[in-house]
């Protein structure tokens, strides 16, 4: 299957800045024109600081949400997949390659600008029907 120019140039950043400090001004330039107003939206939501890494215990269970403008949405990297509408409705369309939220994890992830938030496995549960309920 082949990878969409923007998922690569995306990828390839993310592989770059794990040997790095921070992002340059050109990797910017790079994600911006590559993808858009979605880059756009990442951006603001990793500076944010809205995106949230969730670590349960005693299991270690991980769950990365993105506080988005309507409500959290969970987010499933190894998966590629979000809980948002753009994601249900232009992803699964094949209309996009990628919603924001799912950029914004990514970069989040590699560049370590994220909201660590520790929680005991009594909590999974409940935490995770309230990131399932719909707005509506």
């Amino acid at each position: 299957m082949k990878v969409p120019k923007e998922i690569k140039v995306l990828e390839n950043v993310c592989k770059d800045l794990k040997n790095q400090e921070k992002i340059t001004d050109e990797q910017l330039t790079q994600l911006k024109e590559a993808l858009g107003s979605r880059f756009t939206k990442a951006w603001e939501a990793v500076q944010e600081e809205r995106v949230k890494k969730y670590i349960f215990s005693p299991s270690g269970r991980i769950v990365w949400v993105v506080v988005g403008r309507e409500r959290e949405y969970q987010i499933m990297p190894e998966a590629v997949f979000c809980s948002c509408d753009d994601f249900y409705f232009r992803v699964m369309d094949r209309e996009a390659n990628i919603c924001y939220h799912l950029i914004a994890q990514k970069l989040a992830d590699v560049l370590g600008l994220y909201d660590k938030i520790e929680e005991e496995d009594r909590l999974y549960d409940c935490l995770m029907e309230e990131w399932k309920k719909v707005t509506a």
